[in-house]
Order: structure tokens, then sequence, then C-alpha cells
């Protein structure tokens, strides 16, 4: 089919790709347009555009989607389907110009996870499956009838990069079998389900980043893992004071990875203890927690037992929250 897809992440590429290798024709690539990022303020390409610059694809970066002119443009591009992947919401006048219509693959088993962090929040709810779907798109956010869905395992080591590469992977296989059902004329669809309970993904803030050591170490452990290796989960130190009156620094450290031990805290949450220089253990509100590699503000990426060649844990507090 003619197809026109939108889409932003890496997650987006590998559907891309995999659309185009089943020997569906991109009519066009629509993608956010180009942003300074970066200390230097550079302009930075998202991964979806660097692939269609790369493989000759049409490219549309329009700044407003209700835009006269964008709407012209996608009416003129004469395509049977539009497929979005990580994108922002579409507006009506977009979303229902295809007469096959409009599906999006989002990486969660709706309506479990509506939202834009669906990956990261399925972890840090220590969630032991999540999938993805594909949804034809209605006026709301990821409320669209439920074309398909297929499971993924979320095992106990699985972090937010491990999990986001095995979706990826479903992703694309579950976006090109959706386009040979709407292509053959056998697509079926399902209402989603009104469900009771249901867990949002919402976007992801600093705040939601912050370690709080007076939680459990299972939900801290989730926490680490779910935003590894980005957004990144941290939390906080500060340096003791050299001399009376000088004021405190307080210095940010991001967790990359961690493990739950089978110790059992008996210190206030946060207290640090060192064994042999070589581990790192941080009480929780029930057991420690070992700290395996981190960044400290200022410092590059390091596995435990390098940082603390070079750690004096005399000259900081226990860690903040």
């Amino acid at each position: 089919m003619r197809v026109v897809f939108m889409g932003t992440p890496e997650f987006a590429v590998t559907i891309l790709d995999r659309i185009q290798q089943a020997g569906h024709e991109v009519a066009a690539v629509v993608t956010t347009p180009d942003k300074p990022a970066g200390r230097g303020q550079k302009v930075k390409f998202s991964d979806v555009k660097q692939y269609a610059l790369d493989h000759a694809l049409p490219l549309l970066q329009p700044e407003r989607l209700r835009d006269e002119q964008f709407i012209a443009q996608l009416q003129a591009l004469e395509a049977d389907v539009f497929v979005v992947v990580a994108f922002r919401m579409l507006p009506k006048a977009v979303y229902t110009i295809p007469p096959k219509g409009t599906f999006n693959v989002h990486a969660s088993l709706l309506p479990q996870y509506r939202g834009a962090a669906p990956i990261q929040w399925a972890i840090l709810n220590g969630e032991t499956k999540t999938g993805v779907t594909t949804f034809f798109l209605d006026e709301h956010t990821d409320t669209g009838a439920i074309i398909r869905q297929t499971e993924v395992e979320i095992t106990p080591t699985d972090t937010g990069g491990t999990l986001h590469d095995k979706l990826m992977k479903a992703g694309a296989d579950i976006a090109v079998q959706t386009l040979h059902d709407i292509e053959s004329g056998t697509v079926q669809t399902l209402p989603q389900p009104e469900a009771a309970n249901l867990k949002p993904a919402p976007k992801i803030f600093k705040e939601d980043m912050l370690i709080c050591w007076d939680d459990t170490a299972e939900n801290i452990y989730n926490k680490i893992r779910g935003l590894s290796p980005y957004p990144t989960a941290y939390t906080r130190i500060m340096a003791q004071p050299a001399t009376e009156g000088e004021p405190e620094k307080v210095f940010h450290i991001k967790v990359y990875q961690a493990s739950v031990t089978d110790i059992a805290s008996t210190s206030k949450p946060g207290t640090i203890t060192l064994e042999n220089n070589k581990k790192m253990l941080v009480s929780s509100k029930n057991r420690e927690i070992s700290i395996e590699i981190l960044q400290f503000e200022g410092k590059k990426r390091m596995n435990i037992a390098d940082f603390l060649a070079g750690f004096r844990k005399n000259n900081y507090t226990d860690l903040l929250f």
C-alpha cells in the first residue's frame, strides 16, 4: 500500500524500516521540526528524519499539524493509510484523510498505560508483562479501536532500555501484520475494554526520577531499572562543609544499575555503607540496595569499584531524598 509514516524516535525508525522492507510504498515521512539540543545548542534531527534522509524519502516537518498547507500536502499524497509511532496527537482533519484510516503502534497492552511513557511506567509499577497494540486513531489519546495486540515478557532484570528494544521489534512485526490486515480487507477491530483500574503512562518529569530511599527496596529497584538508561533515576548527596559558615553544596548522582540484597536495613533510609571500598550499600525501608553503576555530577559514568577508588565518604552526608 501507499503509506505516510509519522514518528520521531529510534523506536519508530525500526518500524518504518520494516514497513519499507515489506514492500509498501512510503509516500512521505512526517516528523518533528529540528530543534537545538545539548550544551552547544546544535540543531538536532529526529531519528526518523535521519532515516528519511538516508533513504531519500519525502519529508515533512510541520510546526502546526492543523496548518492548511500541511493538510493539503497530505491530501495530495493520496496515501491509502497513515501509520503513527511515538508522534504528536493528530487532529481529526489529519487522521481522517486516508481512505483506509490511520493507525498507531503503541508500546503497551491497551487500555493499560495510555500516554507518553508506557515502557518506563510498566517497569516502575513492577509488571511482569506488557506488549504492543495497534489501533485506529480517534479524537482521544490512545483510546481507539484495537486492531492487534501482542504480549511481551518483562523479566526481573529488564531495564527501560532492554524492554524498549524488545517492544521495538514486536512493534515492527505487528505494524506489518496490521498493514496486511488492512490491505487484504480482513482487518477486525475491538473497542477498548472498560477497565476499572487503569494505569496511566504520563510523561516522566524530574520529580518522578528522584529516588526516595524511604520506599521499599523492590520499588526503588524498579525505578532505577525502569528509568535506565534514560531519563535515569537520580539521588542527591551533600558535601560536608569544610569550615563553619561554608554554604552547603548538593550534588546529583545518576544511578544506572543496582540490585536488591538479602541484607535487612537497620539504619535510616539513605544511609551509605561501604564494604571493602568495593561495594556501596544504601539503606531503604526494608533491605539494602547495592549500587553498581552510577554517574556523580560532573563526572563520567562508572562502575562502583572505580567510583569508590576516588570517593571519600567522610566528605559527604548520606543520600538525601
